[in-house]
């Protein structure tokens, strides 16, 4: 059984997906033995409701080395899912080809500092991009630049809004999250 660790920052429905798929066996041989978020939110709450230990380590110039202080021995990955802090260039070093981010754009389009959310959709529509979609990388010290495990792209509509961009961005990610989890925890 691979232990997962899941970090979040908001209300933790990309995390509730996971442990949907961990129940049906879209995602297998897996459990999350951990959810870390960096401020109060709702994903803490989704995990103690499964029964999954959650903890709190509060954002700051530490975080990295305090989330490296509690993580368990035997994880094999970590899964950021709506986590909105950088983690530090030795924590990413350290632990290199175990860490994966969900995007919400097709990167290397829309992705660095202050690109997460609807600012990335609004970055999108701004640039009156043809097609939008999610990206399931590889976490590196670069941000959003580690190298991509999954893609699905689908067309901008004309009439395209931030509101509903994002709800067709959330459903891609809905699909190929749990692929991407699946995918590199039971390669080779």
């Amino acid at each position: 059984m691979k232990n997962i660790v899941v970090l979040v920052s908001g209300g933790g429905t990309n995390l509730q997906r996971i442990i949907d798929c961990i129940e049906s066996g879209a995602i297998q041989n897996a459990q999350i033995s951990l959810v870390i978020a960096d401020r109060e939110c709702f994903g803490l709450e989704r995990a103690k409701k499964h029964g999954i230990s959650a903890q709190l380590i509060p954002r700051g110039k530490s975080f990295s080395s305090d989330l490296k202080n509690i993580l368990p021995e035997n994880s094999d990955l970590i899964v950021l899912a709506g986590f909105l802090s950088i983690l530090s260039k030795d924590f990413c070093e350290s632990f290199e080809g175990q860490i994966i981010n969900i995007h919400p754009a097709l990167l290397p389009k829309f992705g660095g500092k202050g690109m997460w959310g609807n600012h990335v959709h609004k970055a999108v529509l701004e640039a009156q991009e043809k097609e939008s979609g999610a990206t399931v990388h590889y976490v590196t010290s670069g941000i959003d630049e580690g190298e991509i495990i999954l893609q699905k792209s689908f067309p901008v509509a004309e009439n395209e809004t931030v509101e509903t961009l994002a709800q067709k961005i959330h459903e891609v990610e809905f699909e190929i999250f749990p692929k991407a989890i699946n995918l590199v925890l039971n390669k080779g």
